[in-house]
C-alpha cells in the first residue's frame, strides 16, 4: 500500500469517527427535544414529578419505547466506534504529512479550526499537531538547525483560524517569498490546530520559539507576521515565555499584526447571541448544542481571549461578558498593526461594525473605551487600508508594501 493510499484510508476512518461522534451528538439533541415536548406537554412520569417536587433535576432521557431506540442507536454507534478506534492507529501510523496537498490541507485546516478541540481530545489523526513549516513540510530540529546555521533574519508567519502554513500563498502572493527575495529574510510558516483554546496555542508556540531559540545563533533576529487568530497566539505566546523567561523574546524585533481582533471579533459575539436565543425557548433549547458544535479557539474570538484565565473562570457558551485580564503589548520589539475596511471612503460605521468583514477597525487597532484595554500602538505603527477584506490582507500589494515598509523601519534600540 503506497503512502497516499494510507493517507486517504486514514482520512476517511478519521472522519468516520467524527461521524460516529456526531451520530451520538444528533441522537442526543433529538432525544432532548423528544423529552422537552412531552415534558413541556404535561406528560410526566409519577417519578419525574416526584422527582420536580423534591427539586431534583430532570433526567433529559426518554423513557419506555422511546428510551430503548436511542439507547440502541447509541450503543450500535458505540461498538461502531470502537471499531473505528482499533483501525485507525493501525491504518495511520505510519503515515507522515509528505502525501499532504493544499486541497487535503486546506480541508484539515479548516475541520480543525471548527472541531480542532474536539479532534485532539479523541486522538482523532486529522487532529494537527504544531510544527514550524516550509513548503507544506513539517521541520525537525536537525532541519531547523540546517536552516539557521546560515541564516541570522528569521520571518515567522502564523496563520488564523481555519488556516494552514500553506495559505500564506494567495493568489499567487506570499508575503514571505517576497520578503525573502527583497529583503533576505528567510520565511518559516507556523502550522497549528486553530481550534484549541488561544492560551494552549500560545503556550506551545512559546516552547516551540525556546526550541527554534536553540537551534540557531544567538544573534538571530525574528520578526513575527500574524494574520488574524494568529496576532492572539503571538501575544500568547510572549505572556507565557515571559513568564518563563524564555531566550526567544530578546530575539524578537517585530511583530506586525495583520488583522488581529485584539478585541473579538463581532460574528463570534453574534454566535452567542444564538446560543442565548436557542436556550431561552424549551422546544428550541436541544437545538442550541447544534450552535455549540464550535471550537474552543472560535469561542475565544468572542471578546480576544488571550490566557487561560480569559476563559477558565466562565462556561463559554454562556453570556458573560468581557471578563479578560487585560494585558498590554508585548515590551521590547516594535508592534505594529494594520487593519482593513471593506469600504473605500473609510465610513465610520463600516469601520465599527464590520470593518474588513471579520474583524473591525477598532479591535484590529488595539482600541477600547476601557483605558484598561486599550492596547499602545504608535501613530506611526498603525495602517489603515481601504476597500480591504479580512482574507485579502494576504495578498493586497498596498499591505504588502506597508508591511515591508513596517518590516525594514529602524529596529528597537538594544534588541
Amino acid at each position: 500500500m503506497t503512502r497516499k493510499e494510507q493517507k486517504v484510508i486514514g482520512d476517511v476512518l478519521s472522519a468516520g469517527r467524527l461521524s460516529v461522534d456526531a451520530i451520538a451528538g444528533v441522537s442526543d439533541i433529538a432525544e432532548g427535544l423528544h423529552h422537552a415536548i412531552i415534558t413541556i406537554g404535561g406528560v410526566l412520569s409519577k417519578n419525574e414529578l416526584q422527582a420536580a417536587e423534591d427539586g431534583v433535576p430532570r433526567s433529559k432521557r426518554t423513557g419506555g419505547i422511546s428510551g430503548l431506540i436511542y439507547s440502541s442507536i447509541r450503543q450500535v454507534n458505540g461498538l461502531l466506534g470502537l471499531g473505528l478506534d482499533i483501525l485507525i492507529p493501525r491504518l495511520t501510523s505510519k503515515v507522515g504529512d509528505d502525501a499532504s496537498a493544499p486541497g487535503r490541507a486546506a480541508v484539515v485546516s479548516a475541520l480543525n479550526g471548527v472541531l480542532g478541540d474536539h479532534l485532539q481530545r479523541k486522538a482523532n489523526p486529522l487532529a494537527i499537531s504544531m510544527a514550524f513549516c516550509r513548503d507544506g513540510r513539517a521541520l525537525d530540529n536537525a532541519a531547523l538547525k540546517a536552516l539557521l546555521a546560515d541564516n541570522k533574519k528569521i520571518a515567522i508567519f502564523v496563520h488564523g483560524l481555519c488556516m494552514n502554513d500553506q495559505q500564506w500563498t494567495r493568489k499567487g502572493h506570499n508575503h514571505g517569498e517576497a520578503l525573502a527575495a527583497e529583503l533576505g529574510f528567510t520565511p518559516l510558516y507556523l502550522r497549528y490546530n486553530s481550534g484549541l483554546h488561544t492560551s494552549e496555542n500560545g503556550r506551545a508556540f512559546a516552547d516551540l520559539l525556546a526550541q527554534l531559540s536553540d537551534c540557531g545563533h544567538a544573534d538571530a533576529e525574528f520578526y513575527i507576521v500574524a494574520h488574524s487568530m494568529g496576532g492572539l497566539v503571538s501575544r500568547s505566546a510572549w505572556h507565557y515565555g515571559a513568564a518563563q523567561k524564555q531566550r526567544w523574546l530578546t530575539q524578537v524585533q517585530k511583530i506586525v499584526f495583520l488583522g488581529t481582533p485584539h478585541h473579538g471579533a463581532v460574528l463570534e459575539r453574534g454566535g452567542n447571541w444564538i446560543d442565548v436565543l436557542l436556550d431561552s425557548n424549551p422546544y428550541s433549547a436541544p437545538f442550541s448544542r447544534l450552535a455549540r458544535v464550535r471550537s474552543s479557539g472560535i469561542t475565544d474570538l468572542r471578546y480576544g481571549n488571550v490566557v487561560d484565565e480569559d476563559w477558565g473562570r466562565v462556561d463559554r457558551f454562556r453570556m458573560a461578558g468581557d471578563t479578560r485580564i487585560p494585558l498590554s503589548l508585548p515590551v521590547g520589539p516594535e508592534c505594529y498593526a494594520l487593519a482593513a475596511t471593506t469600504s473605500l471612503d473609510v465610513h465610520p460605521l463600516v469601520n465599527k461594525v464590520l470593518g474588513d468583514g471579520l474583524v473591525s477597525v477598532n479591535s484590529a487597532l488595539g482600541k477600547h473605551r476601557d483605558p484598561l484595554r486599550q492596547l499602545a500602538f504608535k501613530a506611526d505603527q498603525q495602517w489603515l487600508g481601504t476597500g480591504v477584506n479580512h482574507m485579502a490582507l494576504l495578498n493586497h500589494p498596498d499591505v504588502y508594501q506597508a508591511l515591508k515598509g513596517f518590516m525594514v523601519s529602524p529596529s528597537p534600540i538594544g534588541c
